[in-house]
This record gives C-alpha cells, structure tokens and sequence, in this order.
C-alpha cells in the first residue's frame, strides 16, 4: 500500500479528519487531527482510526499501522 492510499481509507472513515501518513509499503504511521476525538479515551480513538482500515488489516495488504490521534486544540503550534 502506499501512504496516500491508507490516508484515503482513514479521510474516508473520518471525513472531518487532517491526516497525515508516512511509511514504507508495509509499516505506517499515522498523525490523525479531528474534532471526532473530543472527549474520547485513547482507546476509542485508536479504535476510530483502526475501523478505517480494518479490511486492509485482515487481508494483510495493510501490515501495521502506529496511529497518533489530536483533537485540533491539541494540534502542536
């Protein structure tokens, strides 16, 4: 997969969302920015995020995925 592509997936899942991707084919990371995050555990966020791509996961075409998740007041200036 490229980096574009796993951005796409996760846009597509949390279309408010400002995502940025970096990686090698195999191994990305992930910088997720949305208003979707309010008041959510760390775990529901990841789990947010993880849906996205859930199907490229099981399949394997998506091997892993480090997923960092910010609310746009958590956004680093």
């Amino acid at each position: 997969m490229q980096t574009e592509a796993v951005a796409q997936l996760i846009r597509a899942g949390l279309p408010d969302a400002e995502v940025e991707v970096t990686g090698d084919g195999s191994h990305f990371e992930a910088v997720v920015v949305s208003d979707a995050f309010a008041g959510l555990t760390p775990i529901k966020k990841q789990r947010l995020v993880m849906d996205t791509v859930r199907e490229q996961i099981a399949s394997g075409e998506l091997h892993a995925l480090s997923i960092k998740t910010l609310t746009p007041d958590q956004r680093p200036a």
